[in-house]
Protein backbone atom coordinates (compact mmCIF):
# COMPACT_ATOMS: atom_id res chain seq x y z
CA UNK A 1 0.00 0.00 0.00
CA UNK A 2 1.37 3.45 -1.14
CA UNK A 3 1.39 5.34 1.88
CA UNK A 4 3.32 8.45 0.54
CA UNK A 5 0.51 8.40 -2.24
CA UNK A 6 -2.37 9.09 1.04
CA UNK A 7 -0.41 11.29 2.86
CA UNK A 8 0.34 13.47 0.00
CA UNK A 9 -3.16 13.85 -1.12
CA UNK A 10 -4.66 14.36 2.51
CA UNK A 11 -1.78 17.06 3.19
CA UNK A 12 -2.74 18.86 -0.16
CA UNK A 13 -5.66 19.29 1.55
CA UNK A 14 -5.29 20.18 5.03
CA UNK A 15 -2.48 21.35 6.98
CA UNK A 16 -3.24 19.77 10.58
CA UNK A 17 -1.93 17.77 13.34
CA UNK A 18 -3.98 15.58 14.87
CA UNK A 19 -3.20 14.17 18.89
CA UNK A 20 -5.71 11.49 18.92
CA UNK A 21 -7.35 9.38 16.18
CA UNK A 22 -11.38 8.48 16.96
CA UNK A 23 -13.55 5.75 14.89
CA UNK A 24 -16.95 6.70 15.36
CA UNK A 25 -18.38 3.30 15.94
CA UNK A 26 -21.57 2.08 17.27
CA UNK A 27 -22.25 4.14 20.37
CA UNK A 28 -20.68 7.12 18.98
CA UNK A 29 -22.23 7.66 15.25
CA UNK A 30 -23.35 11.74 16.42
CA UNK A 31 -20.33 12.96 18.49
CA UNK A 32 -19.67 14.27 14.73
CA UNK A 33 -22.54 17.02 16.38
CA UNK A 34 -19.43 17.60 19.35
CA UNK A 35 -16.60 17.92 16.80
CA UNK A 36 -15.84 21.32 15.60
CA UNK A 37 -15.49 20.14 11.78
CA UNK A 38 -12.25 21.54 9.51
CA UNK A 39 -12.31 19.22 6.87
CA UNK A 40 -14.50 16.36 6.28
CA UNK A 41 -13.19 14.13 3.63
CA UNK A 42 -15.19 10.96 1.53
CA UNK A 43 -13.39 7.70 1.48
CA UNK A 44 -13.71 7.06 -1.89
CA UNK A 45 -11.60 10.22 -2.37
CA UNK A 46 -8.31 9.19 -0.53
CA UNK A 47 -5.96 6.59 -2.03
CA UNK A 48 -6.04 3.56 -0.26
CA UNK A 49 -9.63 4.21 1.76
CA UNK A 50 -12.41 1.80 1.02
CA UNK A 51 -15.80 2.91 1.27
CA UNK A 52 -18.41 1.16 3.88
CA UNK A 53 -20.56 -0.57 2.89
CA UNK A 54 -22.89 -1.19 6.31
CA UNK A 55 -25.76 1.22 7.02
CA UNK A 56 -24.97 3.66 10.18
CA UNK A 57 -21.39 4.37 8.13
CA UNK A 58 -21.15 7.24 6.53
CA UNK A 59 -17.49 6.56 5.47
CA UNK A 60 -15.77 10.29 5.66
CA UNK A 61 -12.46 11.29 7.48
CA UNK A 62 -12.65 14.06 9.90
CA UNK A 63 -10.13 16.65 10.28
CA UNK A 64 -11.26 18.84 12.99
CA UNK A 65 -11.48 20.13 17.46
CA UNK A 66 -12.97 18.12 20.03
CA UNK A 67 -13.20 19.60 23.31
CA UNK A 68 -10.86 22.50 21.66
CA UNK A 69 -8.40 19.69 21.23
CA UNK A 70 -7.00 18.47 17.68
CA UNK A 71 -8.33 15.41 16.20
CA UNK A 72 -9.04 13.02 13.46
CA UNK A 73 -12.29 11.06 13.23
CA UNK A 74 -12.97 7.94 10.98
CA UNK A 75 -16.51 8.39 10.52
CA UNK A 76 -17.36 4.94 10.09
CA UNK A 77 -15.34 1.88 9.54
CA UNK A 78 -14.80 -1.29 6.94
CA UNK A 79 -15.24 -4.44 8.59
CA UNK A 80 -13.68 -7.48 7.94
CA UNK A 81 -16.90 -9.42 6.66
CA UNK A 82 -17.32 -6.79 3.97
CA UNK A 83 -14.97 -8.93 1.88
CA UNK A 84 -11.88 -6.70 2.84
CA UNK A 85 -8.44 -7.33 3.73
CA UNK A 86 -7.59 -7.23 7.68
CA UNK A 87 -4.33 -4.83 6.20
CA UNK A 88 -7.09 -2.71 4.20
CA UNK A 89 -9.62 -2.34 7.03
CA UNK A 90 -6.56 -1.38 9.22
CA UNK A 91 -5.06 0.79 6.38
CA UNK A 92 -5.95 4.29 7.86
CA UNK A 93 -5.00 3.44 11.55
CA UNK A 94 -1.38 3.57 9.84
CA UNK A 95 -2.06 7.09 8.12
CA UNK A 96 -3.67 8.38 11.31
CA UNK A 97 -0.66 7.47 13.19
CA UNK A 98 1.63 9.09 10.51
CA UNK A 99 -0.58 12.05 10.99
CA UNK A 100 0.73 12.47 14.02
CA UNK A 101 -2.21 10.42 16.72
CA UNK A 102 -0.68 9.58 19.51
CA UNK A 103 -3.82 7.87 20.96
CA UNK A 104 -6.58 5.55 19.06
CA UNK A 105 -10.40 5.96 20.70
CA UNK A 106 -12.78 3.24 19.23
CA UNK A 107 -16.38 2.13 20.30
CA UNK A 108 -18.26 -0.90 18.98
CA UNK A 109 -21.65 -2.90 19.62
CA UNK A 110 -21.20 -6.49 21.47
CA UNK A 111 -23.59 -9.25 22.45
CA UNK A 112 -22.57 -9.30 26.16
CA UNK A 113 -22.03 -12.42 27.97
CA UNK A 114 -21.04 -11.23 31.44
CA UNK A 115 -23.89 -12.48 33.62
CA UNK A 116 -23.86 -9.14 35.37
CA UNK A 117 -24.41 -7.13 32.01
CA UNK A 118 -27.67 -5.46 30.67
CA UNK A 119 -28.44 -4.11 27.52
CA UNK A 120 -27.69 -0.30 27.10
CA UNK A 121 -24.50 -1.09 29.38
CA UNK A 122 -21.06 0.10 28.50
CA UNK A 123 -17.78 -1.98 28.91
CA UNK A 124 -14.04 -0.58 28.85
CA UNK A 125 -12.14 -3.33 27.28
CA UNK A 126 -8.81 -4.32 29.25
CA UNK A 127 -8.45 -7.06 27.09
CA UNK A 128 -9.03 -8.93 23.67
CA UNK A 129 -9.49 -12.48 22.13
CA UNK A 130 -8.89 -12.25 18.55
CA UNK A 131 -11.20 -15.45 17.40
CA UNK A 132 -11.75 -13.90 13.78
CA UNK A 133 -8.69 -16.21 11.98
CA UNK A 134 -6.73 -13.78 10.54
CA UNK A 135 -4.19 -11.45 11.90
CA UNK A 136 -3.54 -7.98 10.35
CA UNK A 137 -0.09 -8.44 11.00
CA UNK A 138 0.51 -11.94 8.94
CA UNK A 139 2.59 -11.31 6.23
CA UNK A 140 6.22 -9.67 5.79
CA UNK A 141 6.65 -7.33 8.49
CA UNK A 142 7.94 -3.60 7.58
CA UNK A 143 10.21 -3.10 10.71
CA UNK A 144 9.53 0.94 10.11
CA UNK A 145 6.53 0.22 11.37
CA UNK A 146 6.50 -1.57 14.27
CA UNK A 147 8.66 -5.35 15.52
CA UNK A 148 7.87 -8.85 14.05
CA UNK A 149 6.58 -10.36 16.90
CA UNK A 150 4.56 -8.25 18.66
CA UNK A 151 4.38 -8.16 22.82
CA UNK A 152 0.29 -8.43 23.90
CA UNK A 153 0.57 -8.07 27.08
CA UNK A 154 -0.14 -4.24 27.60
CA UNK A 155 -2.33 -3.29 24.87
CA UNK A 156 -5.19 -1.19 26.36
CA UNK A 157 -3.85 1.48 28.60
CA UNK A 158 -4.50 1.51 31.75
CA UNK A 159 -4.04 4.81 32.61
CA UNK A 160 -6.79 5.96 30.11
CA UNK A 161 -9.16 3.00 31.71
CA UNK A 162 -8.61 4.38 34.97
CA UNK A 163 -9.66 7.66 34.07
CA UNK A 164 -12.86 7.10 32.01
CA UNK A 165 -13.70 4.66 35.39
CA UNK A 166 -13.11 7.92 37.80
CA UNK A 167 -15.08 10.02 35.02
CA UNK A 168 -17.94 7.49 34.96
CA UNK A 169 -18.18 7.15 38.39
CA UNK A 170 -18.18 11.08 39.03
CA UNK A 171 -20.59 11.45 36.21
CA UNK A 172 -23.58 8.94 37.23
CA UNK A 173 -22.61 6.84 34.06
CA UNK A 174 -22.63 2.98 34.84
CA UNK A 175 -19.14 1.20 33.09
CA UNK A 176 -18.23 -2.56 33.38
CA UNK A 177 -14.41 -3.75 32.34
CA UNK A 178 -14.10 -6.80 30.64
CA UNK A 179 -12.41 -8.95 27.73
CA UNK A 180 -13.62 -8.49 24.58
CA UNK A 181 -13.69 -10.85 21.75
CA UNK A 182 -14.22 -10.69 18.19
CA UNK A 183 -16.07 -13.35 15.46
CA UNK A 184 -15.52 -12.41 11.61
CA UNK A 185 -19.41 -12.02 11.36
CA UNK A 186 -21.50 -10.88 9.52
CA UNK A 187 -23.49 -13.68 11.13
CA UNK A 188 -24.62 -13.03 15.28
CA UNK A 189 -23.10 -15.62 17.62
CA UNK A 190 -25.10 -18.90 18.40
CA UNK A 191 -26.45 -19.77 22.04
CA UNK A 192 -23.60 -22.62 21.22
CA UNK A 193 -20.90 -19.69 20.43
CA UNK A 194 -22.31 -17.28 23.29
CA UNK A 195 -21.15 -20.48 25.58
CA UNK A 196 -17.95 -21.35 24.44
CA UNK A 197 -16.88 -17.61 24.32
CA UNK A 198 -17.65 -17.33 28.10
CA UNK A 199 -16.19 -20.53 28.63
CA UNK A 200 -12.84 -18.80 27.30
CA UNK A 201 -12.80 -15.78 29.38
CA UNK A 202 -14.59 -13.21 27.03
CA UNK A 203 -16.97 -10.85 28.45
CA UNK A 204 -18.51 -9.42 25.61
CA UNK A 205 -18.11 -10.36 21.56
CA UNK A 206 -18.38 -7.82 17.91
CA UNK A 207 -17.31 -8.24 15.01
CA UNK A 208 -14.43 -5.42 14.76
CA UNK A 209 -11.97 -3.07 16.81
CA UNK A 210 -9.61 -6.06 17.14
CA UNK A 211 -7.81 -5.70 14.14
CA UNK A 212 -7.43 -1.86 14.24
CA UNK A 213 -6.42 -2.05 17.69
CA UNK A 214 -3.32 -4.65 16.97
CA UNK A 215 -2.27 -2.06 14.20
CA UNK A 216 -2.69 0.92 16.63
CA UNK A 217 -0.40 -1.17 19.18
CA UNK A 218 2.11 -2.35 16.57
CA UNK A 219 2.67 1.04 15.41
CA UNK A 220 3.32 2.14 19.31
CA UNK A 221 0.07 3.91 19.70
CA UNK A 222 -2.24 4.10 22.96
CA UNK A 223 -5.77 2.50 22.74
CA UNK A 224 -8.73 2.78 24.30
CA UNK A 225 -12.03 1.32 23.57
CA UNK A 226 -15.34 0.97 24.56
CA UNK A 227 -17.99 -1.98 24.09
CA UNK A 228 -21.51 -0.87 24.04
CA UNK A 229 -23.82 -4.22 24.92
CA UNK A 230 -26.49 -4.20 22.54
CA UNK A 231 -28.02 -7.85 22.62
CA UNK A 232 -27.40 -10.71 25.51
CA UNK A 233 -25.47 -13.53 24.94
CA UNK A 234 -26.68 -15.32 28.65
CA UNK A 235 -28.10 -18.52 28.38
CA UNK A 236 -32.01 -17.52 29.35
CA UNK A 237 -31.41 -14.07 27.67
CA UNK A 238 -31.09 -14.60 24.22
CA UNK A 239 -33.52 -13.34 22.06
CA UNK A 240 -33.22 -12.70 17.90
CA UNK A 241 -31.53 -9.57 17.14
CA UNK A 242 -31.82 -7.54 13.94
CA UNK A 243 -29.17 -4.85 12.70
CA UNK A 244 -31.99 -2.13 13.54
CA UNK A 245 -31.74 -2.99 17.06
CA UNK A 246 -27.64 -2.25 17.86
CA UNK A 247 -28.53 0.92 15.84
CA UNK A 248 -31.37 1.74 18.26
CA UNK A 249 -29.66 0.56 21.29
CA UNK A 250 -26.82 2.42 20.08
CA UNK A 251 -28.44 5.28 19.90
CA UNK A 252 -29.75 5.62 23.23
CA UNK A 253 -26.52 4.90 24.84
CA UNK A 254 -24.31 7.45 22.54
CA UNK A 255 -24.58 10.29 25.43
CA UNK A 256 -22.73 8.73 27.65
CA UNK A 257 -20.09 7.34 25.93
CA UNK A 258 -20.14 10.76 23.83
CA UNK A 259 -19.06 12.61 26.92
CA UNK A 260 -16.52 10.00 28.16
CA UNK A 261 -15.05 10.22 24.85
CA UNK A 262 -14.60 14.12 24.95
CA UNK A 263 -13.51 14.04 28.68
CA UNK A 264 -10.73 11.88 27.21
CA UNK A 265 -9.89 13.98 24.47
CA UNK A 266 -9.50 16.99 27.00
CA UNK A 267 -7.26 15.59 29.43
CA UNK A 268 -5.26 13.47 27.30
CA UNK A 269 -4.75 15.14 23.85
Amino acid sequence: MNYKETLDFIKSKISFNPKIGIILGSGLGSAIKNIKIELSIPYEDIPGFLKPTVKGHSGNLIFGYMSGKPIVAMQGRNHFYEGYSMKEITYPIRIMKFLGIHTLITSNATGGMNENFEIGDIMLVNDHINMMGDNPLLGKNDDDLGPRFLDMSKVYNKELISHAKRFSLNNNIKVHDGVLTALSGPTYETPAEYKHLRIIGADAVGMSTIPEVIVAHHMGIKCFSMSLITDLGVIGKIIEISHEDVIKEAAIAEPKMILIVEDLVKNFA
